[in-house]
Protein backbone atom coordinates (compact mmCIF):
# COMPACT_ATOMS: atom_id res chain seq x y z
CA UNK A 1 0.00 0.00 0.00
CA UNK A 2 1.22 3.27 -1.20
CA UNK A 3 2.57 5.69 2.41
CA UNK A 4 -0.10 8.66 1.07
CA UNK A 5 -3.01 5.76 0.78
CA UNK A 6 -1.68 3.82 4.21
CA UNK A 7 -2.32 7.65 5.68
CA UNK A 8 -5.69 7.68 4.61
CA UNK A 9 -6.47 4.87 5.56
CA UNK A 10 -4.62 5.51 9.15
CA UNK A 11 -6.52 8.77 9.76
CA UNK A 12 -10.21 7.48 8.74
CA UNK A 13 -9.66 4.78 11.17
CA UNK A 14 -8.22 6.93 14.21
CA UNK A 15 -11.27 9.22 13.55
CA UNK A 16 -13.99 6.81 13.42
CA UNK A 17 -12.56 4.15 16.33
CA UNK A 18 -11.35 6.89 18.68
CA UNK A 19 -12.69 10.56 17.16
CA UNK A 20 -8.93 11.55 16.95
CA UNK A 21 -7.64 13.33 14.33
CA UNK A 22 -3.74 12.10 13.24
CA UNK A 23 -0.95 14.70 14.08
CA UNK A 24 1.61 15.12 11.89
CA UNK A 25 4.93 13.80 12.88
CA UNK A 26 7.67 15.24 14.49
CA UNK A 27 9.77 15.20 10.92
CA UNK A 28 7.28 15.11 7.95
CA UNK A 29 8.47 12.21 5.60
CA UNK A 30 10.23 14.09 2.49
CA UNK A 31 7.48 12.44 0.63
CA UNK A 32 5.05 14.15 2.13
CA UNK A 33 6.43 18.30 2.79
CA UNK A 34 5.61 19.47 -0.55
CA UNK A 35 2.19 20.96 -0.90
CA UNK A 36 -0.71 19.74 -3.36
CA UNK A 37 -3.94 19.59 -3.39
CA UNK A 38 -5.41 16.24 -2.72
CA UNK A 39 -8.71 14.57 -3.01
CA UNK A 40 -9.41 11.33 -1.00
CA UNK A 41 -11.90 9.21 -2.33
CA UNK A 42 -13.40 5.87 -0.57
CA UNK A 43 -15.05 2.91 -2.13
CA UNK A 44 -17.20 -0.15 -1.21
CA UNK A 45 -17.36 -2.56 -4.33
CA UNK A 46 -17.49 -0.39 -7.01
CA UNK A 47 -19.36 1.75 -5.30
CA UNK A 48 -18.45 5.54 -4.33
CA UNK A 49 -18.70 6.06 -0.62
CA UNK A 50 -17.29 9.48 -0.18
CA UNK A 51 -15.04 11.71 -1.93
CA UNK A 52 -13.78 15.33 -0.52
CA UNK A 53 -10.57 17.32 -1.68
CA UNK A 54 -9.08 20.39 -2.40
CA UNK A 55 -7.82 21.40 -5.64
CA UNK A 56 -5.17 23.75 -4.02
CA UNK A 57 -3.30 23.31 -1.10
CA UNK A 58 -5.07 24.34 2.21
CA UNK A 59 -2.43 22.54 5.14
CA UNK A 60 1.10 23.08 5.80
CA UNK A 61 2.21 19.98 3.69
CA UNK A 62 0.88 16.64 2.12
CA UNK A 63 0.56 14.67 5.49
CA UNK A 64 -1.69 17.01 6.67
CA UNK A 65 -3.89 18.34 3.36
CA UNK A 66 -4.28 14.09 3.40
CA UNK A 67 -5.15 13.82 7.30
CA UNK A 68 -7.61 16.44 6.84
CA UNK A 69 -9.35 15.46 3.28
CA UNK A 70 -9.55 11.64 4.57
CA UNK A 71 -11.68 12.52 7.72
CA UNK A 72 -13.63 14.58 5.94
CA UNK A 73 -14.55 12.18 2.76
CA UNK A 74 -15.14 9.94 5.84
CA UNK A 75 -17.85 11.66 7.07
CA UNK A 76 -18.43 15.17 5.43
CA UNK A 77 -19.36 14.53 2.25
CA UNK A 78 -23.13 15.40 1.81
CA UNK A 79 -23.89 12.77 -1.29
CA UNK A 80 -23.40 10.34 2.16
CA UNK A 81 -24.17 9.18 5.50
CA UNK A 82 -20.92 9.90 7.59
CA UNK A 83 -19.18 6.37 7.90
CA UNK A 84 -19.63 4.13 11.09
CA UNK A 85 -16.92 1.62 12.47
CA UNK A 86 -18.87 -1.54 10.75
CA UNK A 87 -18.19 0.43 7.52
CA UNK A 88 -14.51 0.29 7.47
CA UNK A 89 -13.88 -3.41 6.37
CA UNK A 90 -13.80 -3.70 2.45
CA UNK A 91 -13.03 0.18 2.37
CA UNK A 92 -10.82 1.12 -0.80
CA UNK A 93 -9.22 3.98 -0.72
CA UNK A 94 -7.79 6.38 -3.10
CA UNK A 95 -5.67 9.71 -2.84
CA UNK A 96 -5.16 11.72 -5.96
CA UNK A 97 -2.20 14.25 -5.51
CA UNK A 98 -3.10 17.09 -8.04
CA UNK A 99 -1.01 19.91 -10.48
CA UNK A 100 -1.47 23.25 -10.11
CA UNK A 101 -4.59 24.23 -12.06
CA UNK A 102 -3.65 25.61 -15.22
CA UNK A 103 -5.75 28.17 -18.01
CA UNK A 104 -7.65 26.15 -21.03
CA UNK A 105 -7.72 28.40 -24.54
CA UNK A 106 -9.18 25.76 -26.45
CA UNK A 107 -11.11 22.54 -25.35
CA UNK A 108 -8.57 20.90 -27.68
CA UNK A 109 -6.54 21.05 -24.74
CA UNK A 110 -8.22 18.65 -22.99
CA UNK A 111 -8.86 14.76 -22.07
CA UNK A 112 -11.05 13.38 -19.84
CA UNK A 113 -8.74 10.58 -19.67
CA UNK A 114 -5.84 12.87 -18.95
CA UNK A 115 -6.85 15.72 -17.20
CA UNK A 116 -9.44 17.26 -14.67
CA UNK A 117 -11.14 19.77 -14.95
CA UNK A 118 -12.53 22.80 -12.83
CA UNK A 119 -15.04 24.83 -14.15
CA UNK A 120 -16.21 28.47 -13.58
CA UNK A 121 -18.48 31.11 -13.51
CA UNK A 122 -18.29 34.35 -10.76
CA UNK A 123 -18.54 32.31 -7.71
CA UNK A 124 -19.85 28.99 -8.84
CA UNK A 125 -16.55 25.95 -9.71
CA UNK A 126 -17.15 22.86 -9.93
CA UNK A 127 -14.43 20.05 -10.84
CA UNK A 128 -14.18 17.03 -11.76
CA UNK A 129 -11.21 14.34 -11.43
CA UNK A 130 -9.52 12.41 -14.70
CA UNK A 131 -10.28 8.75 -15.65
CA UNK A 132 -13.51 8.53 -14.23
CA UNK A 133 -15.59 5.34 -15.47
CA UNK A 134 -18.31 6.69 -17.73
CA UNK A 135 -16.28 9.98 -18.71
CA UNK A 136 -14.91 9.29 -22.03
CA UNK A 137 -15.69 12.40 -23.99
CA UNK A 138 -14.67 16.21 -23.39
CA UNK A 139 -18.18 17.18 -23.68
CA UNK A 140 -19.64 15.01 -21.40
CA UNK A 141 -16.70 16.27 -18.58
CA UNK A 142 -18.05 19.85 -19.43
CA UNK A 143 -21.61 19.07 -18.58
CA UNK A 144 -20.75 17.57 -15.53
CA UNK A 145 -18.88 19.36 -14.08
CA UNK A 146 -20.86 22.50 -15.22
CA UNK A 147 -23.82 20.97 -13.38
CA UNK A 148 -22.14 20.22 -9.96
CA UNK A 149 -21.14 23.85 -10.41
CA UNK A 150 -24.90 24.63 -10.74
CA UNK A 151 -23.93 26.16 -14.30
CA UNK A 152 -26.44 26.35 -17.53
CA UNK A 153 -25.25 23.06 -19.45
CA UNK A 154 -25.31 25.38 -22.15
CA UNK A 155 -23.44 28.67 -20.97
CA UNK A 156 -19.94 28.91 -23.09
CA UNK A 157 -19.51 32.22 -21.09
CA UNK A 158 -17.24 29.94 -18.20
CA UNK A 159 -13.48 29.65 -17.23
CA UNK A 160 -11.92 26.13 -17.61
CA UNK A 161 -8.74 25.27 -16.28
CA UNK A 162 -6.95 21.92 -15.89
CA UNK A 163 -5.05 19.67 -13.98
CA UNK A 164 -2.82 16.29 -14.00
CA UNK A 165 -3.38 14.14 -11.34
CA UNK A 166 -0.78 11.24 -9.72
CA UNK A 167 -3.58 8.51 -8.37
CA UNK A 168 -2.37 5.88 -5.70
CA UNK A 169 -4.55 3.05 -4.71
Amino acid sequence: MHPYVALARKAIQEYITHRKVLSPPEEVPDEMKERNGVFVCLKKGHELRGCIGTFLPTSENLYEEIVKNAVAAATEDPRFNPLLEADLEGLQYSVDVLSAPEPVKNLSELDPQKYGIIVMKGARRGLLLPDLEGVATVEEQLRITKMKAGIDPGDKEIEIFRFCVKRYK
